[in-house]
């Protein structure tokens, strides 16, 4: 079934919303770092202008980027403490995830740990 056009609006929205933070998290656009005006972006991506509009207030609301009428939209300053404090919580979920299937198979912890060791090169 086709989705209806407000789901895939949000949908690209999330997209951009997702990608952007992805590049701030990782270091790729800098604090100060000015992004594409929400025009220019629209039409780079080939969306509507309202889709990006909704990934910068998002983006904004969740502290990643500053917005000054008529000047732009900024990377804003990161709390490294808070990304880690992210980072965390999801690796976190993927490990409980992990553990769980980990015992419905059997699976002990010492293996858990083996495989661990296994997918992080050893260390």
């Amino acid at each position: 079934m086709a989705k209806a056009p407000s789901q895939k609006r949000e949908r690209l929205s999330q997209v951009a919303y997702d990608q952007i933070k992805t590049m701030i998290l990782e270091g790729k656009l800098r604090a100060g770092e000015t992004l594409p005006s929400m025009r220019n972006l629209a039409l780079e991506l080939r969306i509507s202008f309202m889709t990006t509009k909704r990934a910068y207030e998002e983006l904004e609301r969740q502290g990643f980027i500053e917005s000054y009428t008529g000047k732009g939209s900024f990377v804003k300053a990161q709390n490294l403490e808070l990304f880690r404090e992210e980072q965390l919580k999801q690796i976190e979920a993927l490990l409980a995830e992990a553990g769980q299937k980990a015992q419905q198979c059997g699976v002990t912890m010492e293996e858990l740990h083996e495989l661990l060791d296994l997918v992080n090169g050893g260390e």
